[in-house]
């Protein structure tokens, strides 16, 4: 009877002890599994971002394209929607500045030809119908600058337009490589450090990672 339960506890013992290890090696096994699958999760989305990246435009050809002819750069970023802005700020102030360059042309004709001491008559052509000759030229100088003054200020807006243009441009194609998907998270690290001068500190350090 003794040796019955003896045998029966040494047979008992090493079921348990089988159990445990395939139990272990189970375990060990779901876990590479889960590693890799991870680990292949994280590869196929870098090989899927990187073959994203190849196939979009370089930021700087984009660049060049904007500076060429204005609204290309957005037409390669796929951002069609911007070009009739981009035309639509250039077109007014182009407009407006010929507009002030007309006027500015008429009142300088008319402050030369009006002027008693300057013998050169209609130097810059003849005097509008809508300016009277009996104008004041004080006031003909002084609106002659002005348009001349404003001409030169939409000047320098139709510049930082084209400017403008060309940044947009640029910037966006230059961001259409970043990952801005929702397995992007965040990692905050602060730690003790001294400084140069061995003054105590914090340092904070931000980590972008992929879940």
């Amino acid at each position: 009877m003794r040796s019955f339960l003896s045998l029966l506890v040494l047979l008992l013992g090493f079921v348990l002890h089988a159990s445990a290890q395939q139990t272990d090696n189970y375990s060990s096994l779901s876990i590479d599994r889960l590693e890799k699958s991870r680990h292949l999760h994280i590869d196929g989305r870098i090989q899927e971002q990187n073959s994203a990246n190849d196939t979009l435009p370089s930021p700087k050809s984009v660049m060049y394209k904007s500076m060429i002819i204005p609204g290309w750069g957005q037409i390669t970023n796929k951002q069609i929607w911007k070009v009739p802005i981009v035309y639509g700020l250039l077109g007014g102030l182009a407009w407006y500045s010929s507009d002030l360059t007309k006027r500015y042309h008429d009142y300088r004709a008319a402050y030369y030809n009006l002027h008693p001491q300057t013998d050169e008559d209609q130097r810059f052509g003849p005097t509008p119908d809508y300016i009277p000759e009996t104008a004041n030229l004080e006031q003909l100088k002084t609106i002659r600058n002005t348009y001349r003054n404003r001409r030169d200020m939409v000047y320098i807006g139709i510049a930082l337009a084209y400017g403008l243009n060309i940044v947009d441009a640029y910037v966006f194609a230059h961001m259409r490589s970043f990952d801005v998907s929702d397995d992007l998270s965040m990692r905050t690290r602060i730690q003790p450090s001294l400084t140069a001068q061995a003054t105590p500190g914090v340092t904070l350090s931000i980590d972008f990672i992929t879940k």
